[in-house]
């Protein structure tokens, strides 16, 4: 019971968290500019919107094949399928809880594919490593090749407010703080290591950081490792392709550049880290980021809301999809395989 209360509380905290950038936004609208956002609604042409629905279905398919490389190192090689419909259900769990995702799609593979749980997220760990060190290089490619444009706006909204949250850092306290514990603890760890081995959820754990370390350690060993950076770069560039043709929905976006949709992915990446699911804040990060290329505020807003309800519908439909299908395709593959034996 204490569980689903804290389950549920997060889950009211970062709904709350997105409604409340929502009406941060649209507070000092006038009626007349909600007006024009439904307007833009209503006269969006959505086939690229679906256009946007298999770009990112593939984007999907790229990232399910670079996941089953690095499964694959570890000694286990996974049905594309199973791998595939855990990992939509993945996203979907995301949208309710942070990480809970990641948790979830290596839990349907444990349970249909045999493989330790603590093992095939590692790999997940190792995935995601890897996504954030991409993300930093798309970032400063973007801030490199657009400096002009952006500098302005990056400096006053990300390195500036973020200079004044961890000031307190520039004064050394948590930096020794955290030094002093690392110290403690590995002492600790050291002198009473063989008595806590004892007990079983210190065994747990070892047994889990065993995996992490074994998942991390699979990006050394894959086997084909031009064709894990390719898959790489095939899945961001479907992210971006599902920004791109999402800008043609409306007219006063349809010329707004390369540019601008390289920002908007950034920018919008940025949102979706900090709520979960980018829910409120995404169209309002996209508004922003578009007044810098003359894209007026309101515009940028509901082309806001139509990505992320566009890459929203491709995670919900395919993860409900996937809780369906899961279950039936691999009992069929049981029934099969009992015929056979008889």
């Amino acid at each position: 019971m204490k569980k689903k209360f804290f389950t549920a509380l997060k889950l009211i905290i970062f709904l709350a968290i997105g409604f409340f950038f929502i009406w941060i936004f649209v507070k000092d609208l006038t009626a007349e500019e909600k007006k024009q956002i439904f307007h833009s609604f209503s006269i969006a042409n959505y086939w690229w919107l679906l256009l946007c629905f298999f770009i990112g279905l593939l984007s999907h398919v790229f990232r399910t094949i670079r996941w089953n490389m690095l499964i694959h190192t570890i000694g286990y090689r996974p049905r594309f399928r199973n791998t595939f419909l855990s990992l939509m259900i993945g996203y979907f769990a995301n949208l309710a809880l942070p990480r809970l995702g990641e948790i979830t799609r290596c839990g349907f593979l444990t349970k249909y594919e045999k493989i330790p749980f603590e093992k095939s997220f590692g790999t997940v760990i190792a995935e995601r490593a890897l996504d954030m060190l991409t993300f930093i290089v798309l970032f400063f490619i973007n801030l490199f090749i657009q400096y002009n444009t952006i500098s302005g706006y990056v400096k006053e909204n990300i390195t500036k407010p973020l200079t004044e949250k961890f000031q307190f850092f520039g004064k050394g306290y948590l930096l020794y703080a955290f030094i002093f514990c690392v110290i403690f603890l590995t002492i600790f760890l050291l002198i009473f290591h063989k008595r806590l081995l004892k007990y079983r959820i210190y065994q747990k754990i070892i047994t889990v950081l065993k995996g992490f370390w074994e998942g991390l350690k699979s990006l050394g060993k894959v086997k084909t490792p031009f064709m894990f950076v390719v898959y790489t770069v095939l899945i961001w560039l479907m992210y971006y392709l599902m920004s791109y043709v999402c800008f043609f929905s409306l007219v006063e976006t349809s010329d707004a550049g390369l540019g601008a949709v390289l920002s908007v992915l950034v920018m919008g990446t940025i949102g979706i880290m900090v709520v979960q699911g980018g829910i409120g804040i995404y169209p309002v990060i996209v508004a922003e980021t578009l007044t810098i290329y003359g894209v007026k505020n309101i515009t940028g807003f509901a082309l806001g809301w139509l990505i992320w309800g566009a890459q929203t519908f491709i995670i919900i439909l395919a993860g409900i999809v996937s809780l369906i299908l899961l279950p039936i395709l691999n009992n069929k593959n049981d029934e099969q395989v009992r015929e056979n034996i008889e």
